[in-house]
């Protein structure tokens, strides 16, 4: 994530990134790509989320590939429920579609 000052405030005072996970709902499915594979669609992130690294940090955790397109997160696999865990841990509101 960038790190932005506001007025000389250091960003972990400011209140933003946590009202911005709470108001946002983010939606996991699943869908079924070429040759019958399945893949892990996340969508519905705050556009002040970078959703580069929020993929990299998601591929790494399920130890998959995966990319950034028209502003979701596609993960190769099925890993809804995984998913699912370490959003809500890091503080998301998640529902799986």
């Amino acid at each position: 994530m960038k790190k932005v000052i506001v007025g000389g405030i250091p960003d972990e005072l400011l209140p933003w990134e946590e009202i911005a996970k709470e108001q946002s709902i983010i939606k996991i499915r699943t869908d079924r790509r070429r040759y019958g594979k399945i893949v892990t669609i996340v969508e519905g992130f705050d556009p002040s989320v970078d959703l580069h690294d929020m993929a990299k940090m998601l591929k790494k955790k399920m130890a998959t590939g995966g990319s950034v397109k028209d502003g979701q997160i596609v993960l190769q696999g099925e890993h809804t429920e995984r998913v699912k865990k370490v959003l809500e841990d890091m503080g998301y509101t998640v529902e799986i579609l």
